[in-house]
Order: C-alpha cells, then structure tokens, then sequence
C-alpha cells in the first residue's frame, strides 16, 4: 500500500460493504431480508445493526453474503450508522488508511 490504492480484493469488500450499507438503510433495490437477517442477540460491543447468516447452505460459502458478514460485523457504529452513504465512504477510507479493515 505505499502509494495508498486499494488491492482488488479490498476494493470488492469495499463494494460489499457499500451494497449492505445501501440495503441496510434502503437505498438498494435489493432487500436485506435476501440475503442476511439481522442478529437479535443483545451484544454489548460494536453496532447494533450485527448480521447473521440466513440460510447454512455450503453452496453459498462464496456469496457475496457470506463473505462480508464478519466484516461488516466488526465495523464500528459511526461507521456503520453514518448519517450518508458519502459518510459510509468516507469512514471505510480512514479505516483502510489505518488498516483496520482486514
């Protein structure tokens, strides 16, 4: 990362992560209910808008809603509850910067 570009693979959890924050406050087209449910489990760290797996299928294990529910999970709520999608942008740029994104 010397010149601060991101690799393909931290561009695609980007977009993910881009995808579940516009279903997550409706601005997809696609609902959240397609993909993931929301964790009713009453944790005490990070956000409140945790996801879980809808379905165990192992076909899925390479889906889009596979890949990214640990991610999303571990953002931290300004991140995740940020007010617009540019605030969303702009809070997975710092967390990339200081690599906290994994």
């Amino acid at each position: 990362m010397k010149l601060g570009l991101w690799t393909l693979e931290d561009r695609r959890i980007r977009a993910d992560l881009i995808e579940v924050y516009k279903m997550m406050h409706g601005l997809s087209s696609v609902y959240l209910n397609t993909f993931f449910e929301l964790s009713s489990l009453d944790r005490t760290g990070g956000h409140s808008l945790k996801l879980e797996r809808k379905t165990d299928f192992e076909l899925r294990q390479h889906f889009f809603s596979e890949r990214i529910i640990n991610i999303w999970n571990k953002l931290d709520s300004d991140t995740v509850c940020g007010s617009s999608l540019n605030s969303f942008k702009q809070h997975l740029q710092k967390l990339y910067q200081d690599w906290v994104i994994p």
